[in-house]
């Protein structure tokens, strides 16, 4: 029995010496290996499956990929007195582990170092270039004009050329930064600005002449509005006047058509009895001047008074 219990303690001595003696190595990953505090060796970077002394010797694992860094934005004044937040981004790697666990020692100390190293020449190269250098990375001809805006005078086109341009300002950065992080054993892979904006005060000012533009476009196309609708209306009322006229024209025409059909008519009727048609018109004129109301005095050699004597139409 007590033989069996020592085997059983031997087995698992063993299986802890053997599990704490032996590791794995990642792709992405790179080992230190350090006894009693000091670093033991070359640093591991190949993958596979490593021994080490147990219990003696510690594995320290670095990322061998790339890792980010993201700075804080800030406010940084251009070359042309603009303040501008700036907000940059960098990809950087372990490139020699021994000296970054003997420098920074892990990843948190190592983004602080960055951050003291990348914000400073961020800072320096937005500070020594003007505004249009940060934001422009070419001089492609750039379409200003605005819809509304073709009468104002247009600013020169000089003032959108670079002299640098944003990707040798952000490469500048870069090399700038990369010989101080060199003693932590850390590549910087690449800088880059991720967004530009401008302070509160100076886009209130932006925001507000921008209002002030649009106000001005809008009034621009209301007075042409007013302008239009004036000219549709004149032409409403001349075509008005023109189709009116037209048409009194072409009533008067047939009128006057009509007129003439009923004279020939009547000349035609009467014609065939002229007594008759002079019978009827001596009628006519009595509804005319006499009626109840009326009062005459006539001769009685008056023609009115003739047909009243005769009985007949006058001849």
């Amino acid at each position: 029995m007590k033989l069996k219990s020592s085997l059983i303690v031997v087995v698992l001595l063993v299986a802890a010496v053997a599990w704490d003696a032996f590791f794995v190595v990642s792709e992405t990953e790179q080992v230190v290996i350090t006894q009693f505090g000091r670093i033991t060796g070359e640093a591991i970077t190949e993958p596979g499956l490593k021994v080490k002394l147990p219990f003696i010797q510690k594995v320290h694992v670095f990322n061998k990929n790339i890792l980010d860094w993201d700075g804080d934005p800030g406010q940084i004044p251009t070359l042309d007195k603009t303040f501008i937040w700036v907000d940059a981004f960098a990809r950087w790697r372990i490139v020699d582990p021994v000296k970054f666990f003997q420098t920074v020692n892990n990843r948190f100390n190592a983004i602080n170092r960055l951050n003291d190293i990348i914000d400073p020449a961020v800072r320096n190269f937005i500070t020594s270039h003007r505004l249009i250098d940060a934001v422009r990375r070419s001089n492609r001809e750039l379409d200003v004009s605005e819809e509304g805006l073709e009468d104002q005078e247009k600013k020169p086109q000089s003032l959108y050329q670079i002299t640098v341009g944003r990707e040798k300002i952000t490469q500048g950065i870069l090399e700038e930064a990369q010989p101080k992080l060199n003693q932590f054993g850390i590549e910087l892979v690449d800088v880059k600005i991720k967004s530009i904006n401008y302070v509160e005060e100076v886009r209130k000012s932006v925001y507000d002449r921008m209002i002030a533009e649009r106000k001005q476009i809008a009034e621009k196309f209301r007075s042409e509005g007013r302008g239009e609708a004036q000219k549709i209306l004149g032409q409403k009322d001349r075509d008005l006047q023109r189709i009116s006229s037209e048409a009194y024209r072409i009533a008067e025409e047939i009128k006057g058509k009509a007129d003439s059909e009923a004279t020939r008519i009547y000349a035609a009727v009467y014609g065939q009895d002229p007594e008759f048609y002079s019978f009827l018109e001596t009628l006519e004129l009595y509804a005319e001047v006499l009626d109840k109301q009326s009062s005459a005095i006539l001769s009685t050699q008056s023609d009115l008074m003739r047909l009243f004597k005769t009985g007949r139409p006058a001849r």
